[in-house]
């Protein structure tokens, strides 16, 4: 089952915040990542014409989360882009200390002539920031700086 998430407009007046949910680590990934994605522009009125890798490694699954979404708004503004989709894949080393993320991006630069564009995320802030797992379920909560 993939993972969700749900805007809340009555967390962070001058921001924008979002819970994601997963069954999984990779399916809360995906569900934060597409909230992040969805956040900038609609996905659908966004090309594939531009596509680019991401390895990152972080000891903890609540770092690499914060430094993926992170990741996703540098590449926004370095690159001039916004996204259309994300591939992922996540998994801890052998030795369980360090969790590894694959992702392959693909979007095309910003176009508000062509596409939807909805808030300029500056960042991903510390705020209210929480990774849990209840039972088999993974949850996040994410303020982000517009």
């Amino acid at each position: 089952m993939p993972g969700f998430f749900r805007f809340l407009d009555d967390i962070a007046l001058a921001d924008m915040a979002f819970d994601a949910e997963g069954e999984s680590l990779p399916a809360l990934f995906d569900a934060a990542t597409r909230a992040l994605i969805e956040s900038l522009a609609d996905p659908v009125t966004i090309a594939e014409a531009w596509q680019h890798t991401v390895d990152m490694e972080e000891p903890d699954i609540d770092t690499l989360l914060f430094e993926w979404l992170g990741r996703l708004v540098y590449l926004k503004d370095a690159q001039g882009v916004v996204f259309h989709r994300a591939t992922l894949s996540l998994n801890q080393n052998d030795a369980r200390t360090a969790w590894h993320l694959h992702a392959e991006l693909t979007g095309a630069p910003v176009d508000p002539a062509t596409q939807d564009l909805r808030s300029d995320v500056k960042g991903v802030t510390k705020h209210l920031y929480a990774v849990t797992q209840e039972g088999a379920s993974w949850k996040a909560r994410v303020v982000l700086d517009v």
